[in-house]
C-alpha cells in the first residue's frame, strides 16, 4: 500500500497534495504550493532516529526521520517479508475467472490471520475496510476488495503487508486471470522490469534520485508513464515511514542511501497517460484515461555491498 507522495510532481497539470501525512490517501481539492502543510511522520512505536534529513519543499519545511535498522529488526523484518511473500505464493491459484476479489480477501486473511499468526496490516488502517488490496485493470492502487467477479483477460495486482512480531513486510504483485490480455501482459512486464531497474541502483552512498531515474527511464523509453502522485515508502515498526520513495526523478537529487534502510520500490506505470483521479469511496485511485495500470512492489533492506530484497517468492529464493 503506496502514500502520497508530498514532493511536488513536474509539469502543468500537476498540483501538490495536502494533508498526505496524516491522512496519506485522501487529497485536498485546490491545495497548491502556497497552501501547502506538511507535517513530519513520526512512528509511534519508537524514538530511535538514526539519520535527520532536511530539505525545503517550496518554502516549507519538510524533516525526514530515516530509521537505520538494527540487526535485530532486520531479522525480523526478513520473518515478515517472506511471510508476506508466502500470502502472494499461495494466493496465485485462486486467481481464476468467477472469483470475487471479496473471496480473495478472505483467503489471504484467514492464511495471515490463522495459518501465520500474524496481521494483515491493511485491515482498519486509517479507516481501510479489507486486509488486501485488490487493482482490476485501470485501477491504479488501494483496490477495495468486492462482489466484483474477475473475468478471462482481466489482470489483478493484489498488495499484501504482514505484521509479525511488531515488523512489516510489503509487496505485491500482478496476476492475469485466464488467457493474458496482450495489452496486460506489455504493461505488467514493463512495470516489473521497471521495478528491478530501480531496485538495481541500490547501494551504500547512492541517492533516491538514482532510484526514481532508472524507473522513469526505463518506463517512458517503452511509451508508458509513471504515477507520480504515489510512491514508495521506509517500513519496519510502522507501514509508512520515511523516506518516500519517487519513481521519477534525477540522478544524485534526493537523500543518500545508507546501510540498514529499509524501504518499498513499488512503481505504478500507466499504459496511457500519467494522470489518476480518486475515486468516491477515497481509496480507489485509477487512470483518467481509463488506460491499464499495472503495478510490482517489494520490500528492501540496504547492506553494506548492496541490497537484500526482503519479500522474494519461494522460486526465487536462494536455499
Amino acid at each position: 500500500m503506496c502514500p502520497q507522495a508530498t514532493t511536488p510532481a513536474t509539469g502543468p497539470h500537476d498540483r501538490i497534495l495536502s494533508n498526505i501525512v496524516t491522512r496519506p490517501h485522501r487529497p485536498v481539492d485546490g491545495a497548491g504550493p502556497a497552501s501547502l502543510t506538511v507535517r513530519t511522520a513520526v512512528p509511534d512505536r519508537s524514538d530511535r532516529y538514526n539519520l535527520i534529513l532536511q530539505s525545503d519543499l517550496r518554502k516549507n519545511r519538510v524533516i525526514m526521520a530515516i530509521k537505520i535498522k538494527t540487526d535485530e529488526e532486520q531479522a525480523l523484518m526478513r520473518i515478515a517479508g517472506r511471510l508476506t511473500a508466502d500470502v502472494l505464493d499461495m494466493i496465485g491459484a485462486h486467481v481464476k475467472p468467477g472469483v470475487t476479489t471479496n473471496e480473495l480477501d478472505r483467503i489471504c486473511h484467514d492464511y495471515i490471520v490463522d495459518t501465520q499468526q500474524a496481521i494483515p496490516a491493511p485491515l482498519n488502517y486509517r479507516g481501510f475496510p479489507k486486509s488486501i488490496c485488490t487493482s482490476i485493470n485501470h485501477v491504479v492502487c488501494h483496490g477495495i476488495p468486492g462482489d466484483r467477479k474477475l473475468r478471462n483477460g482481466d489482470f489483478v495486482n493484489i498488495d499484501i503487508t504482514v505484521i509479525k512480531d511488531g515488523l512489516h513486510g510489503d509487496s505485491s504483485r500482478m496476476f492475469h486471470v485466464g488467457k493474458p490480455n496482450v495489452a496486460a501482459q506489455r504493461t505488467a512486464d514493463v512495470a516489473f522490469e521497471a521495478m528491478w531497474a530501480g531496485i538495481r541502483q541500490v547501494r551504500p552512498g547512492a541517492r533516491f534520485g538514482d532510484i526514481g531515474h532508472a524507473i522513469q527511464t526505463y518506463v517512458e523509453a517503452r511509451r508508458c508513464s509513471v504515477v507520480r502522485e504515489y510512491c514508495g515508502h521506509g517500513i519496519g515498526h510502522g507501514f509508512h515511514e520515511d523516506p518516500q520513495v519517487l519513481h521519477y526523478g534525477r540522478p544524485g537529487n534526493g537523500a543518500e542511501i545508507q546501510t540498514g534502510m529499509a524501504f518499498t520500490i513499488e512503481p505504478m506505470v500507466n499504459d496511457g497517460k500519467r494522470h489518476v483521479r480518486l475515486l468516491p469511496d477515497e481509496w480507489t485511485v485509477v487512470t483518467k484515461d481509463h488506460s491499464l495500470s499495472a503495478q510490482w512492489e517489494h520490500t528492501i533492506l540496504v547492506t553494506s555491498d548492496g541490497y537484500e530484497v526482503l519479500t522474494l517468492g519461494r522460486a526465487d529464493r536462494t536455499p
